[in-house]
């Protein structure tokens, strides 16, 4: 026989019910009592879980008392952008935030960003300088590009790059976006952060205000992951956008996107066009020796323009290194990828990336290892020859 349902019994009920079936009040009173608990436990989980992932961050950031805010090694404005949010975030709750990057800050549009935001981005080249034991990786899942960095246990992460890094109290890993500023800004959404233009600044704000410069950052990072919304958009960059644009300065965004470009990076664009190596749609194409590695992605993006070419490698060596960017419009090929199945036989290379844009490095050692290990000497050539390889699919 089956006990009527305790939740529904008064108390006067829960004695009857005992003494019917012969049960003593204080175990029918236990049960109700540990009933009550499981459902007020489940509330919580299911509340928890129902969370808005920003208000989880949030919660995360207000644990600590300090964090140090990672970008990837030469951070773009995607990078940065994300970093500034992430730092405003944690501004809200009282928490202290550092916003560090390993590299360097060559591309013009790179330094604009930095520099019409008066961004205060601290360079480190040790894991010892980070400045605080928690760290926020932002628009990369797996620290580098620093002596030291994979003894790094992040306290959170926030991406959108394919990858297996996580984070010890927050994980945020959306591959299927088209820039990690997108993710940022729905976080702002999430905690009822109210974006404000230059003209509305003296005017009160309920809750959190985003101010016009982290606003036109946000937007300028989502604008530069995707071509300016053109390319590998999902609806979310959109939303964003929207919810954004309210707190845009406009003279800001202006600055930002348009740069003065160097005479370096023209040559370099002019080399990687006249220098093409074409076979059948793809194009592949050596600068040679360089001083600026952020150009090579740019000659890449023109090269992407010629009629005819579906896919591009641009590379060239800066010091010891050969920096390669990929870039594709052509459904065959994945460019991330491509430059990994590159990169993989060669001692101390990286690469990766997306469907349309990938990037990668090759240490000058590593490609003469592979290629017979004589010291100093290594072909550019049969690195073409593995580019055009990976990019048909003979890998």
């Amino acid at each position: 026989m089956q006990l009527p349902a305790i939740p529904e019994l008064r108390v006067r009920e829960v004695v009857q019910a005992a003494e019917t079936y012969g049960l003593s009040p204080e175990l029918v009173g236990a049960a109700v009592l540990g009933t009550i608990a499981l459902l007020a436990s489940l509330w919580l989980v299911v509340r928890w879980l129902r969370r808005p992932m920003g208000a989880k961050l949030k919660r995360a950031l207000a644990k600590r008392d300090e964090i140090a805010v990672l970008m990837h090694p030469n951070p773009d404005p995607d990078a940065m952008a994300c970093a500034i949010g992430v730092a405003h975030l944690a501004g809200a709750v009282g928490t202290d935030a550092t916003l560090q990057f390993a590299g360097q800050i060559r591309h013009q549009e790179n330094r604009a960003f930095r520099t019409v935001l008066d961004l205060d981005l601290d360079k480190i080249d040790h894991v010892s300088e980070l400045a605080a034991d928690d760290v926020v990786l932002v628009d990369h899942n797996t620290p580098r590009g620093f002596e030291g960095a994979e003894r790094l246990e992040p306290y959170a992460v926030v991406d959108h790059h394919p990858g297996n890094g996580t984070g010890e109290q927050f994980t945020d890993q959306r591959t299927d976006y088209g820039a990690c500023a997108t993710i940022i800004a729905e976080y702002l959404e999430d905690v009822g952060g109210t974006p404000v233009s230059p003209d509305d600044a003296d005017e009160e704000t309920d809750g959190l205000v985003v101010p016009a410069e982290i606003a036109t950052g946000l937007l300028f990072g989502i604008q530069c992951d995707t071509k300016h919304l053109t390319s590998g958009c999902t609806a979310s960059e959109f939303h964003a956008a929207a919810y954004l644009y309210e707190g845009i300065d406009e003279d800001l965004l202006d600055r930002i996107a348009n740069p003065q470009v160097s005479a370096e990076v023209l040559e370099i664009k002019s080399q990687a066009i006249s220098g093409r190596d074409v076979r059948g749609s793809f194009a592949v194409s050596d600068v040679g020796r360089i001083s600026n590695a952020d150009a090579i992605p740019q000659a890449a993006d023109e090269l992407l323009q010629l009629e005819g070419v579906t896919a591009v490698v641009v590379f060239g060596r800066r010091d010891d290194t050969v920096h390669l960017s990929g870039r594709s419009r052509d459904d065959r090929v994945h460019m991330g990828n491509a430059l990994e199945f590159v990169a993989e036989d060669i001692p101390g290379a990286s690469a990766g990336g997306h469907a349309r844009m990938g990037g990668g490095q090759v240490p000058v050692e590593g490609a003469a290892y592979a290629n017979g290990g004589e010291a100093a000497m290594w072909s550019q050539a049969e690195l073409a020859d593995d580019i055009f390889a990976a990019l048909n699919g003979d890998v």
